[in-house]
């Protein structure tokens, strides 16, 4: 809506990667889970296969190669994705530009077309509506007393749905979309 401080929403999706390592192409674990009119409409989590065996972030999120190793690609799990994202006003994701760079980035190689859905990142929703610093998932998860299981792919998207429920007047200022 051009000319307006704000834009109305009542579907959108929370989605969070883990990644095997520094690359954008390396998802080792997704979820996403779908909201409408405040209420869960849809979830899906799924372990993947990331292109190699190289993992740096298991101390993070505990997923290792053999953990991964039979389980499907990116592109298999994409459809289910898909669902829950289509039709949604935005994607939401804590720390936005990263997920979405991998989304982008898998898609891309799986020749799959990037979702042109916007993205809201909720690490600037906090800071610009309630002004948390630090803004770390588990920072803004403890000041909304959000329960979170960290680097857990479905916790991760959970606690990011809710920081965006907590919007109280069902309201997003533009400038929290990147």
């Amino acid at each position: 809506m051009p000319g307006h401080p704000f834009i109305r929403f009542s579907t959108f999706t929370a989605i969070d990667f883990e990644t095997a390592d520094y690359y954008r192409d390396s998802a080792c674990a997704v979820a996403a889970v779908r909201y409408e009119n405040g209420a869960l409409a849809g979830k899906f989590s799924s372990l993947i296969r990331p292109p190699r065996k190289n993992f740096a972030f298991s101390y993070l999120h505990g997923i290792t190669w053999e953990d991964v190793k039979s389980q499907p690609e990116f592109s298999a799990v994409w459809p289910e994705i898909e669902k829950l994202i289509t039709g949604v006003d935005f994607i939401a994701a804590h720390n936005a530009s990263f997920d979405r760079s991998v989304l982008h980035t898998c898609c891309v190689n799986a020749g799959i077309p990037v979702p042109k859905t916007r993205f809201l990142c909720t690490v600037n929703l906090a800071r610009h509506r309630w002004n948390i610093y630090p803004t770390k998932l588990p920072d803004v998860c403890r000041h909304l007393n959000i329960q979170l299981d960290h680097h857990q792919a479905f916790s991760d998207a959970l606690a990011c749905a809710e920081i965006v429920l907590r919007i109280r007047d069902n309201t997003v200022p533009l400038e929290a979309f990147i």
